[in-house]
């Protein structure tokens, strides 16, 4: 790459992001597991980012293998659900994890769990080491506790890393009045309030998640990642998505 064509990359506005995936982002056109061909672009946007010099950690969740909420509905004890959730993040980091260095991207996988055969066990300061040397954390397992969801991981996470603000990654193009797939009368809002989202019950985040933000004024940005550029778009400045803040 020429130096000319690295001066037109346009500048990034944050230094250090923390990028929250759903599981069921990973699937596709899939009924559940990993599309591979999904996995491939959203590493290849997350390369982009990377080359412009921004800190990535991510948090992903595990609904495209394994939904706990279905399993409880099922009478399955919560804590054992919620454990075989977390396992299900660690298999959707590794399969990140992956794609990313076949794309000469350095990654490293720490989960809340240990599991050392296959991920780094999570501590805070080396996660933040990590960052620091230019290598995509992938932060997996949740918080490693039963009761809380991969939301609140990814916004405790993000405070713990000092990430300067939390991409939430969907399948819509931001926060809406109502869920625009069941209500074709929901309209977007570009930007609204911690308080407001809290209550009025939008689905933007657990509420959980959205109280340790607004605690410690941690900008959400929602967005959709269906589409292609998006992630670089969000972090080049560019107005998309909705904006959660105080």
């Amino acid at each position: 790459m020429s130096a000319e064509t690295v001066s037109r990359q346009p500048a990034p506005v944050f230094k250090r992001i923390l990028l929250k995936l759903s599981g069921e982002a990973l699937m596709g056109d899939t009924a559940f597991g990993i599309d591979a061909g999904v996995v491939q672009r959203v590493a290849e946007e997350i390369r982009e980012v990377h080359h412009l010099g921004v800190e990535v950690a991510i948090v992903i969740g595990g609904g495209n293998i394994f939904r706990g909420l279905s399993a409880r509905a099922q009478r399955m004890d919560r804590v054992a659900a919620d454990h075989m959730g977390m396992l299900a993040t660690i298999i959707n980091s590794i399969a990140l994890q992956d794609a990313l260095e076949q794309l000469g991207v350095v990654t490293r996988v720490l989960s809340a769990i240990e599991m050392r055969a296959v991920a780094e066990p999570y501590i805070r300061r080396r996660a933040i080491r990590h960052l620091e040397k230019g290598r995509v954390v992938l932060l997996a397992a949740g918080t490693g506790n039963p009761y809380f969801t991969t939301d609140s991981a990814a916004a405790l996470r993000a405070m713990e890393v000092k990430a300067e603000v939390l991409l939430k990654a969907t399948r819509v193009d931001g926060v809406f009045t109502a869920d625009p797939h069941e209500d074709p009368s929901a309209t977007k809002i570009d930007s609204i309030r911690y308080l407001e989202v809290l209550e009025r019950g939008l689905k933007v985040m657990d509420t959980t998640a959205i109280s340790l933000c607004m605690d410690n004024s941690l900008p959400i940005i929602v967005f959709n990642l269906t589409e292609r550029g998006n992630i670089k778009r969000v972090v080049t400045g560019e107005k998309i998505g909705s904006i959660v803040r105080a």
